[in-house]
């Protein structure tokens, strides 16, 4: 029998020391800065699908009237977890070529002045697309319904200001533009949010949803004492990650972002082929861009090609019903970069002309770069 050692070259992730409570309050104290909030934040751990289920079981009652937005397959599925509460649903939903108006939120609040709860997701990676957050929050708090806001996707790749927007429940997680862990997720807690949840007796209790027993057993405990055993690799990469974001600046992080998304657009439009999938580009999501493939190829055949050109490049095709038409490039954390947004135009390329697809790849790396420019360039 053989017994293995560990390589004395591989990271140390074993037998680290335990991250005490006061370690983990720090972690939280740094994400309510990134939120640019002074409401309580909860570090939950595991995927963002948990405090958003959380936060929608803990603040919807039976009974109660909940309007959800659908810019995405995320909003599809807070209307599923909505009605599963015993919730009356009001749907209101935008192409996912586009964005909602806060108009459309407002008409329909008026129509329903009951609505004591609204769902958004501030930017969908899967569809490309972004929301007017901040119009759409004036709209929903001069109403007086809680706002929860899924900012995934948007968190460090674009402005989220928590508290100036009255987000009620806001959600991020650590994989997208913070290039930190999947594994761990966090949600800010307003003291109006707070009242909705106490008062609602079907809110989860003594389970893994349960923001309450956060509350009750972490915060209002003066975060002295985890409630569990906290997933100590994620958070320490969590930290890691809003570390390195902060190193770099906030300001520098999201403008290249913007860049990265830019140059795509400007990219593709000038390569031939492909069209952004989101029409006007102030509804683009900094954090990942769709591309609507030409009408006679596949968008899969599109991507399979572009990654047997480079495989190292971030380029996808959708899910569900828009995999045959959808194409996407994601520039989201480490890929926010010039040089992988040019890999990834030149390997579209490529593919497009092994399908036999006449392209311009010297316009489009040069649109790219130009655009790319011009965003570094503002202050």
């Amino acid at each position: 029998m053989t017994v293995e050692t560990a390589n004395s070259d591989a990271p140390v992730l074993l037998d680290l020391p335990p991250l005490d409570a006061a370690h983990f309050a720090r972690i939280e104290d740094k994400v309510a800065a990134l939120l640019r909030t002074r409401c309580d934040v909860v570090a939950m751990q595991g995927e963002a699908l948990l405090p958003l289920e959380a936060a929608i079981r803990s603040a919807v009652w039976p009974g109660s009237t909940a309007l959800n937005i659908i810019t995405g397959p995320y909003g599809e599925t807070f209307g599923g977890w909505l009605r599963s509460c015993g919730a009356e649903v009001v749907t209101v939903s935008a192409p996912f070529t586009g964005a909602v108006s806060p108009q459309q939120v407002a008409d329909a609040l008026r129509k329903h002045p009951e609505t004591a709860f609204v769902s958004l997701v501030h930017a969908e990676a899967a569809t490309g697309n972004t929301n007017p957050v901040a119009e759409i929050g004036a709209v929903v708090r001069e109403h007086g319904a809680l706002l929860m806001l899924d900012a995934v996707a948007s968190v460090g790749a674009e402005p989220l200001l928590t508290d100036e927007w009255g987000v009620d429940l806001c959600v991020i997680g650590g994989q997208k533009a913070l290039a930190g862990p999947a594994g761990v997720s966090a949600v800010s807690v307003s003291s109006r949010a707070w009242e909705r949840i106490a008062a609602n007796e079907r809110a989860p209790r003594r389970s893994y949803l349960s923001l309450l027993d956060w509350k009750e057993r972490w915060i209002n405990a003066g975060r002295t004492a985890l409630p569990h055993a906290p997933a100590q690799l994620e958070m320490l990469a969590l930290e890691q990650a809003m570390n390195r974001i902060e190193a770099e600046g906030l300001d520098a992080v999201i403008r290249r972002h913007r860049a990265a998304a830019a140059a795509v657009r400007a990219g593709v439009q000038a390569l031939g082929g492909p069209v952004p999938y989101v029409v006007r580009d102030e509804d683009a999501a900094p954090a990942a861009t769709t591309l609507r493939a030409p009408t006679d190829l596949d968008a899969r055949e599109v991507v399979s090609a572009a990654l047997a050109a480079d495989g190292a490049v971030p380029v996808q095709a959708a899910a569900g019903a828009l995999a045959k038409e959808m194409i996407r490039v994601n520039h989201y954390g480490r890929a926010a970069d010039r040089a992988v947004v040019l890999a990834s135009l030149a390997a579209l390329a490529d593919g497009l002309k092994a399908l036999g697809r006449e392209v311009d790849e010297d316009a489009a790396a040069g649109a790219a770069g130009l655009a790319w420019d011009e965003v570094v360039a503002m202050r």
